[in-house]
């Protein structure tokens, strides 16, 4: 009777798993499939790679478990979040809400805070997310309750991009060799070198020409910061507290605005990959995703241009600093709707993130995989049959992601608005005293007269007292 019984318990329990396995995977029915909406950001040859690999997805595993992917591209990322954000509050003349969309961690937390982020762990088991790198996992956790509330699929850190071609002319005539570049103090002088070099070239005096720029300046502060081992917003217990030490600001002062009014460093396009097409820097740091747009040639104007080509390098970091290299690229949120739609974008987002699949994502737009087995050099070497650039940008790449700590801050209530503060403050503040000191110069000022009523301790404080003014404001 005993043993009825227990046989009886045994083959019940059996009924249930295999009766919730059943409801589960009937879900989905590859004869009435699903349709979900995906909204992204990407252009270009990412955006090429991108729609390819949705196409393979609904033709093989799609079909064959009932799920049809549509992309759609909203522009750049600040179009995407405004649409995602007009699309929840129901505004006139916006499509529906996504069931997936490309975040960062700001835009995620509202999205969150208005109820509309799906927790992913249900979907995913632990054992699969350890497949993961874990700091792109904790991005996604956010909400310090063990949610999952963005899905990493692809991303991207920063690299140190230089004109080789004008680069070998300047080191031949000045002995200058690439292991100056290796610390952003490094970079500072090596960019007034060639200042004077290139001014020495001709009869014009202070017509020097800019060797370096960047392309986000909050990047600059937030691992700035980090280095010198502070953390400019510092979460803890869902509570973010600002930390912007002055000597630390000073250092971030010297290297950047200082250099910048001097002419040692520029930036006038809208990327700084522009300004190296126009011959107006030969170097820059930027999104290793980015790098793919480095250009081919330099137009100097419509009658000149010449062939260049291109070395990239780990990101120079600060003289004695702590080893910490930006974390960037936006994740996937998955948004409430039924549960064959949410269960439809998590098989999505798995297959996406396969060895394979990912692999080939990233040799075609220059983002890294995300997964500890992908990020090998030899496996994604077999995959690249384009050019050696690839090749060298997501060398250098993979380099910094195991010579250095990963970092990104946090999401908090007006992150995006305090990291604006960071991205346009001391790079406005630059650009026009520069355009002051041109100015100062062609009245007849001397070069030195024109730089120093600005490269002073009395503006240093000024500045910096604005700002932290407007980042406490915002950091409450």
């Amino acid at each position: 009777m005993k043993k009825l019984k227990v046989y009886l318990t045994t083959v019940l329990s059996l009924m249930l798993v295999l009766s919730g396995c059943s409801s589960k995977k009937d879900v989905l029915d590859p004869d009435h499939p699903v349709q979900i909406s995906l909204w992204h950001y990407y252009n270009g040859a990412q955006q090429e790679s991108f729609n390819d690999l949705i196409r393979e997805f609904n033709d093989t595993v799609g079909k064959e478990k009932g799920i049809i992917v549509k992309a759609s591209g909203q522009g750049n990322v600040n179009d995407l979040e405004n649409n995602v954000l007009d699309s929840i509050n129901g505004e006139a003349g916006v499509a529906e809400i996504p069931n997936i969309f490309a975040a960062y961690a700001d835009t995620a937390y509202t999205v969150d805070r208005l109820g509309y982020a799906v927790d992913l762990t249900k979907y995913f088991t632990k054992k699969e997310l350890e497949e993961y790198i874990s700091s792109y996992i904790e991005e996604g956790e956010f909400s310090n309750d063990g949610s999952l509330k963005i899905f990493p699929i692809a991303k991207s850190t920063e690299i140190f991009m230089l004109n080789k071609t004008d680069w070998d002319k300047f080191s031949k005539a000045t002995g200058t060799s690439l292991d100056e570049l290796k610390t952003i103090e490094g970079v500072t002088k090596v960019s007034q070198k060639y200042y004077e070099w290139s001014d020495s070239l001709t009869e014009e005096k202070n017509d020097g020409k800019a060797f370096f720029g960047r392309d986000a300046l909050a990047n600059y502060f937030i691992i700035g910061f980090r280095q010198n081992g502070v953390q400019i917003f510092e979460m803890k217990d869902g509570i973010v507290t600002l930390n912007y030490d002055k000597e630390i600001v000073k250092k971030l002062w010297d290297n950047y605005y200082v250099p910048y009014i001097k002419g040692y460093f520029a930036s006038s396009g809208r990327f700084r990959s522009d300004d190296i097409k126009t011959g107006n820097i030969i170097a820059f740091v930027g999104s290793s995703s980015g790098a793919t747009f480095f250009p081919k040639e330099v137009i100097l104007n419509d009658n000149e241009s010449y062939k260049i080509e291109m070395s990239a390098f780990v990101a120079p970091q600060f003289e004695n600093g702590e080893a910490f290299a930006v974390q960037q690229g936006a994740g996937m949120v998955v948004t409430k709707s039924d549960e064959a739609k949410e269960t439809a974008c998590a098989e999505f987002l798995k297959w996406f993130t396969k060895l394979d699949q990912n692999v080939k994502f990233s040799v075609d737009s220059g983002y890294l995989p995300v997964t500890k087995a992908a990020n090998d050099k030899d496996v994604i070497k077999e995959k690249i049959t384009t050019t050696t650039e690839t090749e060298q940008i997501i060398d250098k790449a993979i380099d910094t992601i195991h010579q250095s700590t990963l970092y990104t801050t946090k999401a908090f209530e007006n992150g995006t608005k305090a990291r604006n503060v960071l991205e346009y403050s001391l790079s406005d503040k630059a650009s026009e005293d520069r355009k002051s000191v041109l100015a100062d110069m062609k009245n007849g000022k001397s070069y030195e007269e024109a730089v120093s009523q600005f490269d002073n301790d009395k503006n240093f404080e000024a500045w910096y007292n604005e700002t932290y003014a407007q980042l406490k404001e915002l950091v409450k």
